[in-house]
């Protein structure tokens, strides 16, 4: 293929990923700049609200588990207690 023909093309395509990029929705990520962007869903009092509920009840299973451990071996280590 001739550089003639080659070079502009390629422009041609970067500047359609560049404009694609600046119009697609960008999901869960951070905001796009002007009026292509909305609020992020993570980033709703909604959501914050209930990954804060998910992470609380993860550290309490995670504790439950540790403590339930702990149990065990202080019961393998002294089983007259």
């Amino acid at each position: 293929m001739r550089d003639r023909l080659f070079f502009p093309a390629l422009a041609l395509a970067a500047l359609l990923m560049v404009a694609l990029a600046a119009v697609w929705p960008q999901g869960l990520g951070d905001r796009s700049w002007g009026a292509f962007g909305h609020t992020p869903v993570q980033r709703t009092p909604a959501m914050q609200a209930a990954m804060k509920r998910e992470s609380d009840a993860s550290n309490q299973r995670l504790n439950q588990a540790r403590q339930a451990v702990s149990d065990l071996q202080s019961q393998a280590i002294s089983p007259t207690q």
